[in-house]
């Protein structure tokens, strides 16, 4: 229930259509609002200046209810509607079947625009007239003293006490849900404090247990989860032009607080999926700065294992260089001619003597070895 202004919308879209309209149309159209209210608006195009309008509303009270006439309604509420719209509207009695009033409505006596406008946007406003009137005669029927029980939705009745130091509506408040109990009693509490702040706003009381101003109703009645809320009001709140509007915000303080703890919900909602989306970017440009650091120590461990790898083959070359000297060295050692002690005197003592040299034999002088070619034999076989 996300809109609380007593004046039906669509109900002052319908009868706008109707007035701007360049020629005059037949309407039979029936609509709902909040569940439990029923329109009915009907023109025909032979009188178009006449426009009956009925509603069906639930009564306010089955415990107290004061003398009605054939309408169903209080004599009170018809009283006080044939005073808000005389100008321009009639009860019409009896009322259309299935419905609890009938006005017939005729603006040509409205000549300017901007009256129209004023006097549609007061019809939009039917529902809170019938239920402020109502709500005022209940209140007078209890004289100085008593409480009154008053249903307005059957699921969530709520009381009226009336003493003779105040007034004040007290509503048992009743929730399904932990959670909604939860935002709901912080709720009533900031509304205690402000209410308490502020001169000129009504009482506002939060109790886990029933006042003073609701002994002896019954236990069942009295059973809630939520505790109690009550609003002190004032005589100058159900007088005059305040008493609609007063009585809109009392039957309607349920929904409302029923719309604040869904908003309550959605806001916190949307709060911890923004907190969630945040929280998983930071996760998300963690990992990939973790990944660019593990990529630069992966590269800087590689850069020092290359470099470690450099530094071990240049110390096994040198090692190797070394090895292969040395085995060079011991080869060159092997291969150098063999030093006796005392040989290299008894050469330079041998140098001394002339060692005469021997002729060689004739025969081995000019003798050549030559080789006689052997005939080949013929075999006779």
């Amino acid at each position: 229930m996300a809109f609380f202004s007593s004046g039906s919308r669509a109900l002052v879209e319908i009868l706008t259509r109707m007035q701007s309209a360049e020629r005059p149309m037949p309407v039979d159209h029936t609509f709902f609002e909040f569940g439990s209210i029923r329109y009915h608006v009907e023109a025909s195009a032979s009188d178009p200046e006449n426009v009956f309008l009925s509603i069906s509303t639930p009564s306010l009270s089955h415990e107290a209810s004061p003398s009605s006439s054939s309408t169903g309604l209080p004599e009170a509420t018809l009283q006080e509607t044939r005073k808000a719209y005389h100008k321009f509207a009639e009860v019409v009695e009896p009322p259309r079947e299935g419905y609890v009033l009938t006005l017939k409505l005729n603006f040509s006596g409205l000549t300017r625009p901007k009256d129209r406008v004023k006097a549609i946007n007061q019809v939009s406003r039917l529902q809170s007239v019938v239920l402020s009137s109502q709500l005022r005669d209940m209140l007078g029927s209890l004289g100085p003293s008593g409480t009154m029980r008053l249903v307005y939705n059957q699921r969530e009745p709520f009381f009226v006490s009336k003493t003779a130091e105040k007034m004040s509506a007290v509503f048992p408040m009743r929730f399904r849900d932990d959670t909604d109990l939860a935002i709901a009693t912080s709720f009533f509490q900031e509304l205690q404090e402000a209410g308490s702040s502020l001169a000129k706003a009504p009482q506002c009381s939060w109790s886990p247990i029933p006042p003073p101003e609701l002994r002896g109703e019954c236990v069942h009645r009295l059973t809630t989860n939520g505790g109690f809320v009550s609003f002190g009001v004032l005589s100058r709140h159900v007088r005059g032009k305040r008493a609609a509007k007063t009585a809109w915000i009392l039957l309607n303080f349920q929904a409302y607080v029923k719309y604040h703890i869904k908003c309550t919900r959605r806001h916190i909602q949307s709060r911890m999926r923004e907190r969630m989306e945040t929280l998983t970017q930071a996760i998300e440009g963690t990992r990939l700065r973790g990944n660019e650091d593990r990529t630069r120590s992966q590269a800087v461990v590689k850069k020092r294992k290359n470099k470690r790898r450099l530094i071990s083959f240049a110390k096994a070359n040198k090692s190797l260089q070394k090895g292969l000297r040395a085995v060079l060295d011991k080869i060159k050692r092997l291969r150098q001619r063999i030093r006796v002690k005392g040989l290299d005197r008894l050469r330079w003592q041998c140098q001394c003597f002339a060692v005469p040299k021997l002729p060689m034999p004739p025969r081995a002088r000019g003798k050549e070895h030559r080789y006689h070619k052997l005939p080949r034999v013929k075999s006779t076989d």
